[in-house]
């Protein structure tokens, strides 16, 4: 018993977070791989969740080592991280295609195990954004693929179950019930991984110390502002030295490269979702030239800023 209530107060600072948890998710899409084949999914400004449904494959990433996938993962992506979706199906045809997740989905829960998604990889996959209440797109914090298996025993079963019965017959508040559901198994989800020490949520740490948070906070708030080092010191209340040492530990890399990623994060949105022109951008995210925001941006996305706009809006048509 006394363990029991010294693991809790442990991790009672992060209650303040989950109390103030707000998720808002863009349509959702079956992605379905038949035969052994793959899907190259681009940068998205925001994270990406994939749930594998069906099949077997892997999730690869460059300059990492592939993440297996079956049936029950459920994997998180980065924001600005282009990945492969992969099927390990067997031998035939290769046919990637992604679609409305209702126009199939139906039917794949109505499956009597015949044999129907033999050979395919099914995966429901969406673009979320996970922030605190009066801020937002906090999960673009992540810095590495969050991953967790969806066991029988697992809490996240039933609420994932219920979101797929709702994707797959929308209908009078199934929108408000979606986000509902996916609010709780991302609690469970951080929840889970916090207690492995999973150190693509180390910036959580930030955020139990009210000083660190207040400047987190400002970044998150006005990326574009011409913050220094000392300036964010001192919005924390702390001198420049403890202020960096402090942030680096928690978040596991300094503040101003904590900014420049945020910064990036805010130029990806405002390219993929508005017509401001690239000059107009690099200005709101701090750059005095469009020249400067233009290397920063290709060394962080691997694409120009035009380039990066012009496939968003290939997709989106």
């Amino acid at each position: 018993m006394k363990v029991q209530k010294l693991r809790y107060g442990l991790h009672m600072p992060f209650e303040r977070v989950f109390n103030e948890i707000a998720v808002r998710a863009e349509p959702f899409a079956l992605c379905e791989l038949q035969g052994q084949c793959s899907l190259g999914l681009d940068s998205q400004s925001g994270t990406t969740l994939h749930y594998i449904l069906a099949g077997r494959g892997e999730l690869v990433f460059k300059g990492r080592t592939p993440v297996p996938i079956e049936p029950g993962t459920l994997v998180l992506v980065p924001t600005l991280r282009s990945h492969t979706l992969r099927s390990f199906g067997h031998p035939g045809t290769p046919v990637p295609d992604c679609h409305p997740a209702e126009l199939d989905l139906a039917s794949h829960l109505r499956s009597d195990g015949n044999g129907a998604t033999e050979g395919k990889l099914l995966a429901i996959c969406s673009h979320v954004n996970i922030g605190l209440r009066g801020t937002s797109d906090l999960i673009n914090l992540i810095r590495e693929p969050v991953i967790e298996k969806v066991t029988a025993q697992s809490p996240m079963l039933a609420p994932i179950e219920q979101m797929l019965v709702e994707l797959s017959s929308p209908s009078l508040g199934s929108r408000a019930l979606i986000r509902a559901i996916l609010t709780q198994c991302m609690i469970h989800l951080l929840r889970n991984r916090l207690v492995a020490g999973d150190v693509g949520l180390n910036w959580m740490a930030a955020l139990v110390d009210e000083r660190l948070w207040t400047a987190l906070r400002t970044m998150l708030e006005k990326p574009g502002h011409p913050h220094s080092l000392d300036s964010l010191a001192a919005t924390a209340g702390m001198s420049r030295s403890s202020f960096a040492d402090k942030f680096s530990r928690a978040c596991g890399h300094g503040p101003m490269e904590m900014l420049r990623g945020l910064r990036m994060h805010t130029a990806a949105a405002l390219l993929a979702h508005s017509d401001l022109p690239v000059k107009r951008i690099s200005e709101q995210v701090g750059f005095l030239s469009r020249s400067a925001f233009s290397r920063a941006f290709s060394s962080t996305c691997g694409t120009s800023p035009d380039t990066y706009r012009k496939n968003h809006r290939n997709n989106r048509d």
